[in-house]
């Protein structure tokens, strides 16, 4: 048995489509799927069962010693939460307390931590796991605090020899997008966001550049589709000895114009794109520069290629966002 948490949210449920896709034969999935169509994230695929996250450590409990691994990619994900007690709760201590189960009962952890740690970008994009390393990140919202939370603790426990799972995996996840994300509402990818204004308004609206070294439309992040995030999880299920703090993204930033034009592109529609300022409650905190440093878990072994920026979006949209199913 896996448990996913989170398991119908955008990143989990691709990682159950993943394992339902190689032939996992128990798949319990965490989450509140609510009275929207977060279901449908799931509709295509056998599981043994889905429980809210009240009910978790007595399923962990139950199903101990046939348990496999612990995916958790449960949390509040929204970088713009304001509550931070929340965020502890739900972000920070639980994923402790799984850490805690997971190292009592000798079960392998993986777990989302995010990009957002790493800030405006100013102390680098390098997965340093060390205490120094990560002493030196600064996060700008509450969201990639609570994560930078996490990953701090369990660097402290793994530097003073405490219990720990016998596999524990954190990823930074960059700039994620491709099918099942429709639920997330403001925080839906930049891609989706352009599709949909591509299709309903025949342009692309991008955020004006508020710093002379770049252009409009310049700002760059690392844009990953979420298949490439279920392949890495995959192989480190797989490759046991593993374990770490490891970058989730291409390794390649693109700007936010070529993003628009490879949406264009995927619709076979010439381009056309304005820009409008950046809302000033946002311009403190916005990122321009965001690139994975994949040497770490390149050098753990995982060697299977990123898709391209106009590959992935075209996947994306011809087999996805322009079919009635866009479902993992």
């Amino acid at each position: 048995m896996i448990v996913v948490t989170g398991g119908a949210g955008f990143i989990g449920a691709n990682i159950v489509a993943g394992l339902c896709a190689r032939g996992a034969a128990e798949i319990v999935v965490c989450d509140r799927l609510g009275t929207g169509t977060k279901w449908r994230n799931l509709a295509k695929h056998e599981l043994a069962d889905i429980i809210p996250p009240e009910a978790l450590f007595g399923c962990l409990a139950d199903a101990r010693r046939r348990l496999e691994a612990v995916i958790h990619m449960g949390a509040i994900s929204a970088t713009t939460e304001s509550d931070a007690d929340r965020l502890v709760e739900d972000n920070f201590r639980l994923t402790m307390a799984l850490w805690r189960w997971c190292a009592d009962a000798a079960v392998p952890l993986i777990y989302a931590s995010s990009a957002a740690t790493y800030g405006d970008g100013s102390a680098g994009f390098d997965d340093d796991a060390s205490l120094a390393g990560l002493a030196r990140l600064r996060p700008q919202n509450a969201y990639g605090w609570s994560k930078h939370l996490v990953d701090r603790r369990i660097a402290r426990l793994i530097a003073t020899g405490a219990a720990r799972p016998p596999q524990w995996v954190g990823l930074k996840f960059f700039n994620v997008y491709g099918p099942g994300e429709q639920h997330k509402g403001p925080m839906r990818s930049v891609v989706l966001q352009a599709f949909e204004q591509a299709v309903r308004e025949g342009e692309v609206r991008l955020f004006r550049s508020h710093r002379p070294e770049y252009p409009d439309g310049g700002q760059r992040r690392d844009f990953i589709h979420v298949r490439d995030c279920v392949a890495a999880v995959l192989w480190l299920l797989d490759r046991p000895r593993v374990s770490g703090l490891f970058n989730l993204g291409t390794g390649t930033a693109r700007s936010f114009a070529e993003l628009a034009g490879a949406v264009f592109a995927a619709l076979d529609r010439p381009p056309r794109v304005t820009f409008i300022d950046t809302p000033a409650a946002l311009r403190a905190g916005y990122q321009y520069f965001t690139e994975a440093r994949m040497a770490r878990l390149r050098d753990a072994g995982f060697a299977e290629p990123t898709a391209s920026l106009e590959d992935g979006v075209q996947d994306y949209v011809r087999r996805y966002l322009r079919t009635a199913d866009p479902y993992p």
